[in-house]
């Protein structure tokens, strides 16, 4: 291995372990704070607690990768792989959840059970643990294949997520019953979503689909990849009443006193000038 790649195997692995030290002490706080806000008539939360836990499953498998080999290495791999298209998964029924609540809202509120959303979930691990056997399967089988049909599968949530967002923004622009907060909470839901997939996720399906063999575009697009865990703690903003107008209110202040500040700064510089 020459020196860039020693180069980018350390930013790998120092990178891989800052986040897992950041996200193993914020994210089981994540999941009792949005545990805090399932009711029976808002069961978004239970996808985000089953997202935050595909994180927690994920970095686990960060750390197996980290600091095992042989058999030991699999293991984490097939972790990683298993918390990750988890993650995929309950990405799409956040974003199904929130499209329903706007644009099928009295359709969602009858067919809306616990039970059902469960069940929905279950469905989610189950297709991720098969689709970590169909990802390992082909390595052995059809090692020049398994990239392009990762890559494919984990790409078809893409159009959905994109198409939750426009279908919900064109039905809440025609609604008046929606609260402006509620409005904002979740269209930020939705937004965040699609922002996570695309920065993160999208890069490294992308590369297994064009040049799944080049070492440098790998270790980015895994950086990227490994950045979930802490995008997805950002979901509590949206999930929570009041705290996107908080966080609004926070970002208006700072905008004033920058605003105020460099005005003041113009006054003195204009004074200065009076007085030569």
């Amino acid at each position: 291995m020459d020196t860039d790649d020693n180069i980018h195997d350390n930013i790998k692995t120092v990178s891989s372990w800052l986040i897992v030290a950041i996200c193993f002490f914020l994210t089981p706080v994540a999941i009792a704070a949005v545990s805090s806000l399932v009711k029976k008539d808002n069961v978004a939360p239970i996808f985000v607690i089953n997202l935050l836990v595909s994180d927690v499953i994920q970095l686990c498998g960060m750390i197996i990768l980290r600091t095992g080999q042989g058999t030991v290495f699999i293991t984490g791999d097939c972790m990683y792989t298993f918390g990750l298209s988890a993650s995929v998964g309950f990405m799409l029924c956040i974003a199904l959840e929130r499209y329903l609540v706007i644009v099928w809202p009295l359709w969602y509120r009858t067919r809306q059970q616990v039970k059902m959303l469960l069940l929905l979930c279950a469905a989610v691990w189950t297709l991720a643990l098969v689709l970590v056997f169909v990802f390992y399967w082909n390595v052995y089988v059809w090692a020049g294949l398994y990239h392009t049909i990762f890559g494919v599968l984990l790409l078809l949530p893409f159009p959905l997520l994109v198409f939750f967002l426009v279908g919900t923004l064109r039905a809440l622009s025609a609604s008046i019953s929606v609260r402006a907060e509620e409005k904002r909470r979740i269209v930020g839901l939705l937004v965040l979503v699609l922002l996570i997939y695309t920065l993160l996720f999208l890069p490294r399906i992308i590369l297994f689909l064009v040049d799944p063999h080049d070492y440098k575009l790998n270790v980015l697009a895994i950086l990227f990849n490994n950045l979930n865990p802490i995008a997805d703690l950002f979901m509590y903003i949206f999930l929570r009443k009041g705290a996107v107008n908080h966080v609004c209110f926070c970002l208006c202040c700072c905008k004033k006193n920058r605003t105020s500040h460099q005005s003041s700064s113009g006054l003195n510089d204009c004074d200065t000038v009076t007085s030569l």
